[in-house]
Parts: structure tokens; sequence; C-alpha cells
């Protein structure tokens, strides 16, 4: 049965990295000692080292040691025989490219779907959608395919920020990005704000945290479900 968690961001503003969800990772994480960290897609250019040791000190309160990906010669096999898996957000085309050229997308979603507990947050969040179409990020390297995970029935925009109206931006909204993205295609997109999160049990999918989220589909208004809502 799959086990998700599916986090819109890691650290909210003014807190500490994962600090608002950590009692639900203990819960999640409760049946393994070790979690393998993906540190791919490396935020703001950080080394798989560094980003490995940070995410080590937030699990330790916990009493969880975590392991890179990286450091295995083998990272298939490391995501096979792993307890617990977790994939840090950054830059999703990064990801979604190293996950190809390691052969770890295919293996990933197989793990998952045969009830390893799976942790993401942002651009590890973004991977469990059917396609990586939907993300905020820049695209600084082309991946093999924009196809991900697909342990979920729809789209993710983490990170999702309502208009301002007192602005004067006058750039794309995220709003108006996922209707560009619905002009050609038909997979739903959900809209998940920071401090949101998805919980995956089996097939059944409920959005968890304080705010609603934003519900999208091609040729409908958009739909803001309350947390506790069953989604698909």
């Amino acid at each position: 049965m799959k086990k998700l968690i599916i986090a819109s961001t890691s650290t909210l503003h003014g807190g500490s990295y994962l600090d608002y969800i950590l009692p639900v990772l203990e819960n999640h994480f409760k049946d393994c000692k070790t979690i393998l960290f993906i540190p791919y897609a490396r935020p703001g250019g950080i080394s798989h080292d560094e980003y490995t040791q940070k995410v080590a000190e937030t699990f330790a309160k916990i009493n969880k040691k975590v392991v890179g990906l990286h450091e295995f010669d083998n990272a298939a096999k490391a995501v096979e025989q792993a307890e617990g898996i977790f994939t840090g957000g950054g830059n999703t085309f990064l990801l979604v490219t190293q996950l190809y050229e390691n052969n770890v997308m295919d293996v990933l979603r197989n793990v998952i779907e045969n009830g390893t507990p799976y942790l993401g947050s942002s651009a590890g969040s973004n991977i469990t959608g059917i396609s990586m179409q939907t993300t905020n990020d820049m695209p600084i390297i082309y991946p093999p395919s924009f196809k991900t995970l697909g342990v979920i029935p729809f789209n993710l925009n983490p990170h999702y920020l309502d208009p301002d109206l007192q602005s004067k931006h006058m750039g794309e909204t995220r709003e108006t990005r996922i209707k560009e993205f619905h002009a050609f295609n038909d997979i739903p997109v959900l809209g998940l704000r920071e401090g949101s999160w998805l919980e995956v049990n089996g097939e059944t999918i409920t959005l968890k945290g304080d705010l609603t989220a934003r519900w999208f589909t091609a040729n409908n208004n958009p739909v803001e479900l309350v947390t506790g809502t069953v989604i698909g």
C-alpha cells in the first residue's frame, strides 16, 4: 500500500527546515531506522554532501539516520533496498534529469507502489504527479522526459501563490500558467500552498494542514478544497 507525504515546501517563513511537519514525519517513518535522501535537485546549487548533511541534522531530531543516494555506486539498488525515502526540493528539471540518468525513476515508482514510505517536498513533490510540466522552476537542464512517477493521478504546483491584488507586477500568476497548461493538456492540477501537504494511504489522498488548496481542471473554474478533503 502506498504511503506518501507530499509537502508543498520544506520550510515555512520564520521556521527551520521541516520543523512544521516533523511530528507527522516521525509517525510516517516510524518503522524506519535510516532514510535514503535523494539530493539531486540541489537548491541554490548546494552540493549533494551539504544538502544531505542539512537533512541529516533535521532527521536526527526524530532519531533517524540519513544517507544520501549519491553515496552509492548503484543508485537503483539503493532505492530498492531503502527503508524510507525522502526527495528534497530544488530544481525539478535537474532532479528529473538525474533520476533518469541514474536509472532511478522506474525503480522509485515501483518501491513507492509497493509501500516504501516516501516524503517529497517542493521538487520532490512535483515528481509524484503524472508529469513535471506544472513546476515553477527554470529549465536549467533538459530532462529526457517530462513524465514523472505518476503515483498520484494529477499534477502539482507546489508553493502555490494567490494573485496579490495590490501588486503592480504584470507577469503571469500561477493560475495563469496553469490555465496555459490546460490549453494543451487535460491533467488536473492541484495548487498546494506552503504549509499544506498531501497524505497518501493506498489510493486515498487527503489534503492536510491549515490552508485550502486550489484544484484546477481543464475548461472549468478552479475550486478551493478545504483541509481534510479526499482528492481524486
